[in-house]
């Protein structure tokens, strides 16, 4: 029998009337008419029409949460929607090794396949990818059903952790069921969370193609313009959703997690490209000394053999070094990078153990330097995604620019003009923000972005100096690398709250196991006191290790501009996906070590 959820209808009716407010917001944003008029209804309907299927969904959700009068948290109201939502189920045995192998072979596959999956009816020569930066980290490609890649799974992440954080949704994650409501309700905001990311995109970047439009309205009757985006958010949203499904099955049937697995993949392959790739800079035109190989060696490899020895003393070296795409200057930052967050991952502090029963069995339980794993750096550098996204829609968008204070605020994010964009064609991009917020927490990509035009105005200056003072740049690295360094210590310590890594878990499962810290009484308290000395300081530092090194390699460059946080992450999810099939398989071969893991 279903249970039955207390509610205070009164309390929750003011959300509709919000609703009421923002549906005549945005019809005034969108055609200047006053509200409630015989003008704006004759003007707005269709449109009103689709707003109303669009919002109202959202509002229903919120009021559900806002009508719970129940004690638990107001998540508990949505119970009636996170019931019927999708879902992979867990296995309810072991399963074995060879399974989960097959499992997390077959998701990379499919991933592989999506990403090569263009959006059907799309004008590619109009898009612009407002994630371009971003690309490595959110484990997408530019216009095909991969287009959002992991971000809604991301940014619904950080904004239940966030909101769990500052204490909205009083959820105590040690409880079971406020855990599993937590992680319910998280699913529900990747779904909310597809369409706040595509529709902003199509109904700006996303260009359906004209002979698609042509097509759909002699079919509709005039609507072919709506059906087109329509049916572009319609692919986006299953994409979106394939992809979160993909990663509760690598999750639940396979090996580590399907989000680590994406971002490996993703960045691997560009890593390999542009350190081999042959292919010229311009593919349109053939391989010349103004339109060199685009990989790291092959370029190399082509100055060296096709330059005069004074064309190499004039610039051929400092092409070979430092000029984009893909310097030696950046397979080397790839390659510092590699060693040390290897090293890094290998350090640890190990606790002394001995079992409770068996005398003279003793182990260790290893807490690792890099404690809060790379989870935090993901975090932070989507949520840096999400403020460029915004910023730009916020100064572009034919709707989003006419809010109040939001809109074409500079302070927020300012964007360059056409006069701009032709000036300096072969610098900046429609989506490179000039000044506000959005220019501070962009991503810094490279020597030649700040270090080299302060260095040698003449030859690195252009396109740089012109735009920006120097004061500016040095901010600019100032800002980015204080931003990755304090979000990742802060999303350190939410992560290892929400996945039972906190020192009251991690005692728990000690006990669980049958096993104590010798000299210290076998009682959980006493245990998590002397676990909260080593995690909370280590959390921090973690935390604070992975947000430097990614910052580090950032402003050093990477090949394949797969940018620091994604060879960061790669490094280290490569070598806990090695390290979690070490487990598999010794779970595989020793029961009692599998009944400690699992539970």
């Amino acid at each position: 029998m279903e249970e039955r959820i207390p509610r205070n209808w009164a309390k929750g009716s003011w959300v509709f009337l919000a609703w009421i407010v923002v549906f005549n917001l945005y019809g005034y944003l969108s055609f200047g008419v006053v509200p409630f008029s015989g003008e704006f209804w004759s003007k707005y309907w269709f449109n009103g029409l689709i707003f109303t299927l669009l919002t109202i969904p959202l509002f229903l959700i919120w009021f559900l949460a806002e009508s719970y009068a129940g004690e638990k948290s107001k998540l508990y109201g949505l119970k009636p929607v996170l019931l019927y939502l999708p879902m992979v189920k867990k296995p309810t045995g072991h399963v074995h090794f060879r399974t989960k192998f097959m499992w997390t072979a077959l998701v990379l596959v499919l991933y592989f396949i999506l990403t090569n999956i263009y959006l059907y009816g799309l004008d590619v020569e109009k898009t612009i990818d407002v994630f371009e930066s971003f690309r490595a980290i959110l484990a997408g490609t530019s216009g095909s059903l991969m287009h959002l890649g992991i971000g809604p799974i991301v940014t619904a992440s950080i904004i239940m952790q966030l909101f769990v954080g500052a204490k909205m949704f009083n959820i105590d994650l040690g409880n079971e069921e406020d855990r599993a409501i937590y992680q319910e309700t998280q699913k529900l905001l990747v779904i909310i969370m597809i369409f706040v990311e595509a529709i902003p995109q199509v109904y700006g970047y996303l260009q359906p193609s004209n002979t698609f439009i042509a097509a759909l309205d002699a079919w509709s009757g005039g609507y072919g313009y709506f059906w087109a985006r329509a049916i572009i958010v319609i692919q986006l949203f299953f994409g979106s959703y394939l992809v979160f499904l993909m990663d509760e099955v690598v999750s639940k049937w396979g090996i580590g997690s399907g989000i680590s697995l994406f971002i490996a993949a993703g960045v691997s392959q560009a890593i390999f490209t542009g350190t081999v790739s042959w292919i010229p800079q311009n593919p349109n035109e053939p391989l010349s000394t103004s339109n060199l190989p685009s990989g790291t060696i092959p370029k190399t490899f082509y100055v060296l053999t096709h330059f005069s020895g004074s064309e190499l003393y004039n610039g051929g070296i400092e092409i070979i070094l430092f000029r984009p795409p893909n310097p030696i200057i950046a397979l080397i930052g790839t390659m510092v990078i590699f060693f040390l967050v290897a090293y890094a991952e290998s350090m640890k502090i190990e606790l002394p153990l001995a079992h409770e029963r068996a005398r003279g069995a003793r182990g260790r339980y290893p807490i690792k330097l890099m404690y809060s794993s790379n989870i935090p750096v993901i975090l932070a550098s989507a949520l840096l995604a999400n403020i460029s996204m915004w910023s730009y829609l916020f100064w572009t968008h034919p709707t989003l620019s006419k809010i109040p204070v939001l809109g074409r605020n500079p302070l927020i994010g300012e964007y360059p003009s056409q006069d701009m964009l032709s000036q300096y064609s072969g610098y900046l991009r429609p989506n490179t923000p000039i000044n506000g917020i959005a220019f501070y927490f962009n991503r810094v990509n490279g020597l030649n972005q700040w270090l080299l035009p302060l260095i040698n105005p003449n030859a690195y200056g252009y396109g740089i100096l012109d735009i920006w003072a120097p004061w500016q740049i040095a901010l600019h690295v100032v800002v980015y690398v204080g931003f990755m360094v304090g979000m990742s210590v802060i999303f350190a310590k939410f992560w290892i709250e929400t996945a039972n890594m906190n020192a009251r878990a991690i005692a728990q499962q000690i006990q669980r196991g049958g096993m104590q810290i010798p000299g210290f009484r076998r009682d959980p308290k006493v245990l998590e006191k002397v676990l909260e000395k080593y995690i909370r300081p280590v959390t921090t530092f973690s935390g604070a290790a992975v947000g430097a090194l990614a910052a580090f390699a950032d402003l050093i460059g990477t090949v394949g501009n797969t940018s620091g946080t994604g060879v960061l992450l790669t490094v280290g999810i490569l070598i806990q996906f090695y390290e979690a099939m070490g487990r598999e398989q010794l779970m595989e071969m020793h029961p009692l070590i599998r009944q400690f893991f699992e539970g």
